[in-house]
């Protein structure tokens, strides 16, 4: 299949064109500068330009642009940054994908934060979004692809966790304390912390990608979730460093500001339509996706 990627560049979407081709697909890269190859598109997501035809051919497009959350200020243009960067990439795709009469499927990246903090109670895709920050963000970016659903189109919106591997991503900055012997639960470790190894999200985006049975929302997190006092336990054990001091909220909410909202949002996150499709994760458990993240 040909398989478009937007995003191709960052942490994931290079994991995710690794896989794709491995497995015997032809995957293009969206990028903003001048095109240098047959495999590369160029395109402007902040003008809103992306030639419709140059998806022609494609079977699927892939989304994952947006600013990194994970960035320190959140100040209220950076917060601004992270709304746009997920409209403008988003709208440009759908609008483009619906000028065409054969239209590729679109598998779009949204955050599992869509749900708000909803401290123990289970969530699943059929539950609303929340009305914190990140939540509106999540359920407008969503809203971005109705141009190509309402062209006919097959779109999927993936609600993704924490995705865990020891080469980038949330886990390598996570691990700089912890390996100097300071790591430990933020608060009281209480709030659920929804994650996925690499490798099983490379295959969830995959089957998402190239099964055409499947459409909407799926919540792209381990069937078995787990807290942050779970994860820094399991986390310490894999790294044989002590986790005994908790970092007070205080002090999180000192040194992050309102960053800090996002590592006390508890989000107990289940995969129910993957699970209902037969998507076998391999690494189910907190412990099984660390291991898997940082000794294999």
């Amino acid at each position: 299949m040909k398989i478009i990627v937007a995003g191709a560049s960052g942490f994931l979407g290079t994991a995710l064109r690794r896989q794709l081709a491995g497995a015997g697909h032809d995957p293009v890269q969206l990028v903003r500068s001048a095109a240098e190859s047959a495999d590369q598109i160029h395109w402007d997501p902040a003008r809103g330009e992306l030639d419709p035809t140059a998806l022609d051919g494609a079977d699927t497009v892939i989304n994952l642009g947006g600013a990194p959350i994970a960035h320190w200020p959140w100040t209220d243009s950076y917060k601004q940054q992270i709304l746009n960067s997920r409209l403008e990439t988003t709208g440009t795709i759908a609008r483009s994908i619906a000028q065409l009469e054969q239209q590729p499927a679109l598998v779009n990246a949204s955050g599992i934060n869509y749900y708000g903090d909803q401290g123990d109670r289970q969530v699943d895709e059929d539950d609303p979004a929340g009305d914190e920050f990140l939540a509106d963000v999540s359920r407008r970016w969503e809203e971005a692809t109705r141009p190509a659903v309402d062209a006919g189109s097959r779109v999927v919106t993936m609600r993704t966790g924490v995705v865990l591997d020891r080469s980038g991503g949330a886990l390598k900055t996570i691990m700089i304390p912890f390996r100097l012997g300071v790591g430990g639960k933020l608060g009281d470790g209480r709030q659920f912390f929804p994650t996925i190894s690499l490798h099983d999200y490379l295959g969830v985006v995959t089957r998402l990608a190239t099964d055409s049975s499947l459409r909407g929302p799926f919540n792209v997190v381990a069937p078995v979730p787990s807290t942050n006092g779970e994860f820094t336990r399991a986390l310490g054990k894999h790294l044989h460093r002590p986790t005994l001091i908790p970092v007070p909220r205080f002090a999180v909410k000192t040194a992050a500001g309102e960053l800090s909202t996002l590592v006390f949002t508890s989000v107990h996150a289940v995969p129910r339509r993957l699970l209902d499709a037969g998507f076998e994760f391999q690494h189910p458990t907190i412990d099984e996706q660390l291991a898997a993240a940082l000794h294999s």
